[in-house]
């Protein structure tokens, strides 16, 4: 498997672009975002995922490894093939997407062309519990959403009534939404004890 590609980039297109290894010229499908990234003539680093069908090779690139492995596991869904899976990185970034599936929120997925409202609700029933297991890339903030959910649930499990628990941490998240889980449950445990 092709894992990453790293050269001189020959051409962008709409959907694509041509980046020339050892003087082999790899056609990489792409999001928007990531041929935004790129500059002809210029050295580009893309991680990728090659797709192999019966009649066709086909190379996937992204610009970080979270991407690529999100790509790859939007495609353990039946229903969902490379070219929903790109669809769904091109219109919602790796960390939206993540807090959609851990929150359970179709209005988000179904923004996606070709995730209709069961699609959105299948990817939620398989991938809700998976999106946590994904690492995320060395540097990356953990997503607010995967937070939200953690925080509210330790909130339900010291006994606080669901609603009160998830205005406080959504409350705590919009003042500031670069708080780790711990400082949030610290914040929210605060608020909650004063309403008490």
């Amino acid at each position: 498997m092709i894992s990453s590609l790293r050269g001189q980039v020959l051409s962008i297109g709409l959907d694509h672009a041509v980046v020339e290894v050892g003087g082999v010229g790899f056609a990489v499908q792409a999001t928007p975002a990531t041929l935004a990234g790129l500059r002809r003539g210029e050295e580009a680093v893309l991680a990728t995922s090659l797709v192999v069908r019966e009649d066709s090779l086909t190379l996937f690139g992204f610009a970080d490894t979270e991407a690529r492995e999100l790509f790859g596991l939007l495609q353990t869904v039946s229903g969902i093939g490379p070219r929903i899976a790109l669809a769904t990185l091109a219109v919602l970034e790796p960390d939206k997407l993540r807090a959609a599936l851990a929150e359970g929120n179709v209005t988000v997925l179904t923004q996606v062309p070709g995730i209709g409202r069961k699609g959105a609700e299948r990817l939620i029933i398989e991938l809700r519990d998976k999106v946590g297991q994904l690492a995320p890339a060395p540097g990356a903030e953990q997503g607010t959403g995967q937070v939200r959910t953690q925080v509210t649930e330790a909130l339900l499990g010291l006994g606080f009534p669901a609603k009160h628990a998830e205005q406080t941490v959504d409350a705590v998240l919009a003042a500031d939404g670069t708080l780790g889980t711990s400082e949030v449950l610290r914040r929210a445990l605060a608020t909650l004890g004063r309403k008490r």
